[in-house]
C-alpha cells in the first residue's frame, strides 16, 4: 500500500513529475541536444512544408498548369537545391562563414537596387526580379545576408559597443539603407521583418533603450504614412480586427482563413480534406499554408509547428549563451528573430490578429526564395551547434568508435 501525505496524496504521485523533470533536464544536457534539437525541427517542418504544399496547392495547379503536382513539384526542387547549400553551411568554418558578410551584403544590396529599377510586380509589390525563366524575391536573400553582415561588424566592435556611436555606425544606416530600397519596391510586410532584425540585434548588443524609443517612433510613423498612401493597404490594417466587416473586399482573404481554422476542430479534416483550397482562399499555399494546415491537421496540427519553431528558438538561443564567440552569438539571435518573428507574423495574418501584410511561413509556405534562405540559416545554426566544445568532443568520439568498429570488423 502506497504512504501518503496529510492531504490523502499519494507519496509516489508528488515524486513522479520531479523524476520526470530531472530526466529531461538531463536529456537537454547532453552533449549534441542543441544539434539533434535543431535537425530534428528543421527536418520536421520541412517535412510537414512539403505535404502541406502539395495538399494546399493541388487544386491550383490543376486549374492553371492542368497539373495537380506543378507547384509540389517546384518546391521538391528548391529543397534538392537547399539541402545541398544547408550542408555545406553547417560544415563551413566560423571563419569562413565570417568572410562571406561583406560580399553578402553588397550583393544585398545590389539585388535589392536592381529590383527597385528592373522588378517584376506581383500583388501590387515591386519586390520580384526575373532571371530567365526563373523569378526571385531578392527581399528573402538580404534577410539572411544582412544578419550576416551585421553579426560580423558588431563582432569585430565587440568591446567597444558600451558607445552609442559604434552601435549605430555602420549596421543602423546600412540596415536602413537596404529597408528603404524594400519600401521603394512597396513591400511594406518585408521592411518590417527588416526593421524587427535590426532592432533584435540592437537588444543584445546592448543599444540604450532611448535609441529604441527613437528607432520606434519613426518607423512607425513612416509605416501609417505609408500605409495611408495605398488606400488597399489602408483597408486591410483598419480593417484586420473584423473581417467580416468588409468580407467580400478586403476581408475576404482573412475571413476564409479562420473558416478554414474554425472547420478543423481538434484533429483537422484529414490530409487533403480542406474546402477552402478550392479556391475560396487565396494564396492557400504561401502566406495562408497556415489556415489549410488547421483546416486538415486541426489544432493538433497548428500546435505542432509552432512548437517546433519554438524548438528552434530554444535550441538556437542555448547556443547563443553558451557560446564565447560573439559572433556566433550575434548571428544565432539575428536569425532567431528572423524566423519566429515571421511565423509570429504570419500565424498572427491568420488568425486575424495582425493585418494581412504578405509575410510567408518559413520553412512551410511554398516559395523558393524564402526556402533556399532559411535552409541556409538553420544550416549555419546546426553548424554553430556541432562546434560547441562538448558536442565537438562527443562527435569525435563517435566518429572514432564507428572508424574502430569498421576495423574489427575486418
Amino acid at each position: 500500500m502506497a504512504t501518503t501525505t496529510p492531504a490523502g496524496t499519494p507519496a509516489q504521485t508528488r515524486v513522479r513529475p520531479r523524476v520526470q523533470t530531472a530526466a529531461l533536464r538531463a536529456a537537454l544536457d547532453r552533449p549534441l541536444s542543441s544539434y539533434y534539437l535543431l535537425l530534428g525541427a528543421s527536418a520536421l517542418l520541412l517535412a510537414i512544408g512539403l505535404i502541406m504544399v502539395l495538399s494546399a496547392s493541388s487544386v491550383y495547379s490543376l486549374r492553371y498548369y492542368d497539373d495537380s503536382y506543378a507547384v509540389v513539384k517546384r518546391q521538391l526542387l528548391w529543397v534538392v537545391l537547399g539541402l545541398p547549400c544547408a550542408f555545406v553551411a553547417s560544415r563551413l568554418s566560423v571563419s569562413w562563414v565570417r568572410r562571406l558578410a561583406w560580399p553578402a551584403y553588397l550583393v544585398s544590396l545590389t539585388l535589392l537596387t536592381l529590383t527597385w529599377f528592373l522588378g517584376v510586380e506581383r500583388n501590387g509589390n515591386q519586390n520580384w526580379l526575373a532571371v530567365g525563366p526563373i523569378a526571385i524575391q531578392p527581399s528573402e536573400i538580404a534577410k539572411l545576408g544582412l544578419i550576416l553582415w551585421a553579426a560580423n561588424v558588431y563582432a569585430r566592435k565587440d568591446r567597444r559597443l558600451g558607445s552609442v556611436h559604434h552601435v549605430m555606425i555602420p549596421v543602423v544606416p546600412g540596415m536602413l539603407m537596404a529597408t528603404t530600397l524594400v519600401v521603394l519596391g512597396r513591400d511594406l510586410g518585408t521592411a518590417l521583418v527588416l526593421f524587427a532584425i535590426l532592432l533584435g540585434i540592437l537588444w543584445v548588443v546592448g543599444a540604450p533603450a532611448r535609441l529604441f524609443v527613437v528607432c520606434i517612433s519613426i518607423v512607425g510613423a513612416v509605416a501609417m504614412l505609408l500605409a495611408a498612401m495605398d488606400t488597399e493597404r489602408l483597408s486591410r490594417i483598419t480593417n484586420f480586427a473584423d473581417p467580416f466587416k468588409d468580407f467580400h473586399d478586403t476581408g475576404w482573404q482573412p475571413a476564409h482563413g479562420l473558416y478554414a481554422l474554425s472547420t478543423g476542430g481538434w484533429l483537422g479534416q484529414g490530409i487533403g480534406g480542406s474546402t477552402q483550397k478550392w479556391g475560396d482562399l487565396p494564396e492557400a499555399h504561401t502566406d495562408f499554408i497556415f489556415a489549410v494546415l488547421g483546416e486538415e491537421l486541426g489544432l493538433a496540427g497548428t500546435l505542432l509547428v509552432v512548437g517546433l519553431f519554438f524548438t528552434i528558438a530554444f535550441a538556437a538561443l542555448r547556443i547563443a549563451m553558451h557560446t564565447q564567440d560573439p559572433f556566433v552569438r550575434y548571428m544565432t539571435f539575428g536569425i532567431v528573430v528572423w524566423l519566429i518573428g515571421q511565423m509570429v507574423i504570419n500565424v498572427g495574418m491568420v488568425l486575424a490578429v495582425l493585418p494581412v501584410i504578405g509575410i510567408p511561413l518559413p520553412l512551410v509556405s511554398y516559395g523558393g526564395s524564402a526556402l533556399l534562405p532559411s535552409l541556409v540559416a538553420l544550416g549555419i545554426l546546426i553548424g554553430f551547434a556541432r562546434r560547441e566544445p562538448e558536442a565537438a568532443r562527443a562527435l569525435a568520439a563517435r566518429k572514432r568508435n564507428r572508424s574502430a568498429g569498421l576495423s574489427a570488423g575486418r
